[in-house]
């Protein structure tokens, strides 16, 4: 055998060199003799030092490195770098793979550093309570490990995933600045995908070049192994389709974070702070909400998809109702006729239904879908999980799948759902068939009808815009070679690059002012696809049939004439495995339960800080003011539009476009009329994550917002960013609280003065510690990573002052 070449000497040197340094192996067991090429290059070197770790045992260590040839040699339109037998290596190359080599590594540096799971149980143990699916993930996460929970226990949870987009992680990167940049949980458990508003047509306008310059700054600093870049996939589509798995625990900063449940994970979105805190820590906390059961019985009639299903569920049910608050588990015998692609619209439109996350109950489709993948390590940690005979719902409903027909909802509200007959002959200006929430199940089947369309000699007409955009460079790689990217292109679609696009309307893709759009997006409130746009929201398949004329058109005659073996041929459709799916339960600790934990000394509290002083400044316990009034369902897309999002902007700036395009006047009444207190209907801060909402409403000069419930990922915003937020239900109350009446909010009494009366309200122990520290990341440099186990202790001190018992009072979310 030859002698290894300069290169691969130099090859060899480097992996060496990182084992030694990151897994203390000095030691790799290769022999020059062991190289068979004459002239090896980068990856043929790591390949036999792959093998020889795994001969001397290092085996994981091994996989480590073989994971890294997967990456280097699997296509672009996978993920991979794409580089071939033939491939010659430049030096920017191979420190490309030296980066992989040492992130990968890292990876299980941050594996060993983090408890090993308990083990699941095969079967129910004696006395534990019947639990729904959601409670028995939450159980399985639970901190102390005790082996169930219940509605209302305030818990501390391990997390699996923490998921962003590059427009979140721009503002999670300066809440991380601002923690001290502590370092994260796992390197190989952070899922950034750029697709909010980067796009090649905008890439170098200084806005959107700093979002995609933090997003590869953090690739670089935390040696992230799950990265690849910008417009690769809507930060959703790939993660569900190859990452999550049911049983997990998946945190993101995007409301339709639920997208998971499809494959069922508990996948809850959250704001900035809230999800920078577990990217930290690798923890968060809840109040475990109750759980809303849909359960689905019969069979949809062919080329029906989970977008007219969960269409159908918002007709039924509305938003904000059953849902609010709550966990919603999708359940039942009509399970077997909904694919993972139908459910995954499901569960992502859950967050429009109004639910803190929608999951569905793991079945052989589940199995089969996760057993697909090609990466062992995207299916290997799969636990399943299913809700116990005896668990106890908030709620329960029936719905009928084979009542769905093709729908529309209505411009600007997602429940405004009438059959598309009813609407059908109305004018378009543009079809979008696109966002996250339109999976490849939906684009073939809209290809289909496309197809069957254009033999039939229908043209598109030249007015009004199409835009298809596949949710990932996977999904475009497949429509491709089945050819249905070529039929998009013949009946007038544009095809664009994996992105939000027309769905959120901030980028280089825009609707007009006036203009009228039929999208498969999820979102269709005011100035969602762009400021003055009037955009309602239907499947792809209707969508594709709307396209041709250019007016709403029921899609039912072009959908009866797909070929559906064709369809179950390109979808891959599989016969379920003969081998019964087994189900397990939480495991639990075997040891006594630990005592709660003391309140820290206030050197710990003050660790991080100069002074006490610095650490906690005095804070006023009585809010004042008078009264704004504003509606219901006041959303965050409002609160915080577009105009807000991209940029360094300030508190202030940001505040100058609190609610500018639906209510112009209100920052005008905060500063000249001093209308700073807020009072608000139902359902306050609905919509999309972005906490920029509650920054708004700081930066107009809010002190405090009192409304007759808010919004799950909203709610959790308002104390994480120092916020006050009250819920009020008293009738009374709002018979008082009218436009410009004095307010007064004791905090320390819990009550709240107007008109000559008093109004009791609740307010949590833990609320009122991140309100009085000016939220999460004040208290982080007060406490440090242990801040959850300090705050969710019996007692803390605060400010000097010994704080009530945690749990004796109520969360107000």
């Amino acid at each position: 055998m030859p002698a290894l070449t300069e290169d691969g000497l130099s090859a060899v040197k480097e992996i060496s060199r990182l084992l030694q340094d990151i897994r203390s192996i000095s030691n790799i067991g290769l022999a020059d003799t062991d190289l068979s090429s004459p002239h090896p290059n980068f990856l043929e070197v790591l390949r036999e030092v792959s093998d020889s770790l795994l001969r001397n045992g290092h085996t994981r260590e091994a996989e480590a490195l073989r994971d890294v040839s997967v990456h280097c040699t699997t296509s672009p339109d996978f993920g991979g770098l794409g580089f071939t037998p033939s491939h010659e290596f430049s030096k920017a190359d191979e420190a490309e793979i030296t980066f992989l080599v040492s992130a990968y590594l890292e990876a299980l540096n941050y594996q060993d550093r983090h408890d090993s799971p308990i083990e699941p149980l095969y079967q129910r143990p004696a006395g534990r309570r019947g639990m729904t699916l959601a409670e028995k993930i939450f159980a399985a996460h639970d901190v102390e490990r005790r082996g169930e929970v219940q509605p209302g226990d305030v818990i501390r949870l391990d997390v699996d995933w923490i998921i962003a987009s590059e427009l979140s992680w721009g503002a999670m990167e300066k809440t991380y600045d601002d923690l001290g940049r502590p370092g994260i949980f796992r390197n190989d458990r952070v899922w950034l995908a750029g697709d909010h508003v980067v796009d090649p047509r905008v890439s170098k306008i200084p806005r959107i070049k700093a979002l995609i310059e933090r997003s590869e700054r953090a690739r670089q600093v935390f040696k992230l192994t799950e990265y690849q870049g910008m417009n690769y996939t809507i930060m959703h589509s790939e993660f569900c389709r190859e990452r999550a798995q049911p049983g997990m625990l998946i945190i993101g900063s995007d409301s339709h974070t639920c997208s998971a449940g499809s494959v069922s994970s508990l996948a809850i979105g959250l704001g900035v702070a809230d999800v920078t805190l577990p990217l930290v820590t690798g923890e968060t906390w809840i109040k475990v909400p109750e759980t809303v059961e849909i359960r689905f019985i019969n069979k949809p009639k062919p080329g029906l998809g989970g977008k007219d299903v969960i269409l159908y569920v918002l007709k039924q049910l509305k938003r904000n109702t059953v849902a609010a608050d709550r966990v919603v588990e999708y359940t039942g015998s009509g399970l077997k006729f909904l694919s993972c692609d139908a459910r995954f619209a499901i569960s992502n439109m859950t967050t429009e239904f109004g639910g803190v996350t929608g999951i569905f109950v793991p079945d052989d489709t589940t199995r089969d879908f996760v057993e697909r993948r090609k990466n062992p390590k995207y299916k290997k940690y799969s636990t399943y999980y299913r809700p116990d005979d005896d668990a106890r719902y908030a709620e329960s409903y029936i719905i009928d799948l084979n009542q769905v027909e093709s729908f529309v909802a209505r411009y600007p509200k997602p429940d405004d759902v009438v059959p598309v007959s009813e609407v059908a002959g109305i004018a378009l200006d543009g079809c979008f068939i696109g966002a996250c929430t339109t999976a490849y199940e939906d684009l073939v089947l809209a290809a289909l009808v496309l197809e069957v369309g254009l033999k039939r000699g229908m043209k598109p007409t030249k007015h009004g815009k199409r835009k298809v955009v596949p949710g990932s460079k996977p999904i475009l790689h497949d429509l491709r070679a089945w050819g249905l990217a070529d039929v998009y292109e013949q009946a007038g679609f544009e095809i664009g690059v994996p992105g939000c696009s027309y769905c959120v309307g901030m980028s280089a893709d825009k609707a007009g002012p006036g203009e009228v759009w039929l999208s498969s997006q999820n979102r269709n409130f005011e100035n969602r696809m762009g400021p003055g746009a009037i955009g309602s929201i239907a499947s792809a398949v209707t969508v594709a049939a709307s396209s041709f004329d250019m007016t709403v058109t029921d899609p039912k005659p072009l959908l009866d004439e797909i070929d559906m073996n064709r369809l179950g041929e390109i979808l891959a459709i599989r016969v379920h495995p003969e081998t019964p799916l087994r189900y397990v339960e939480p495991g639990s600790r075997d040891t006594v339960a630990k005592p709660p934990r003391e309140p820290a000394s206030t050197d710990e509290e003050l660790q991080g800080t100069d002074n006490a002083s610095e650490a906690a400044d005095p804070v006023s316990r009585v809010i004042s003011g008078r009264v704004q009034t504003l509606g219901d369902f006041i959303d965050t897309d409002a609160l915080a539009p577009a105009e807000a999002l991209v940029g360094n902007l300030s508190k202030e700036e940001i505040g100058q476009y609190c609610l500018y395009h639906t209510h112009p006047d209100f920052r005008r009444r905060i500063k000249e009329d001093g209308l700073n207190i807020v009072v608000a209907g139902k359902a306050f801060g609905v919509g999309s994550s972005r906490e920029n909402a509650v920054t708004a409403l700081q930066g107009a000069g809010v002190k405090c917002v009192i409304a007759r419930s808010f919004a799950f990922i909203y709610a959790r915003n308002q104390p994480n960013l120092g916020m006050m937020g009250i819920v009020m239900t008293d009738g009374k109350f709002y018979e008082l609280a009218h436009d410009g009446e004095e307010i007064e909010i004791d905090v320390d009494q819990r009550v709240v003065r107007v008109g000559g009366q008093e109004f009791g309200f609740n307010l949590s122990e833990l609320e009122r510690q991140l309100w009085e520290c000016g939220g999460m990341s004040p208290a982080f440099t007060r406490w440090g990573k242990d801040l959850l186990g300090i705050m969710t202790s019996k007692k803390v001190n605060v400010q000097g002052a010994e704080g009530a018992s945690a749990h004796n009072e109520q969360l107000q979310w």
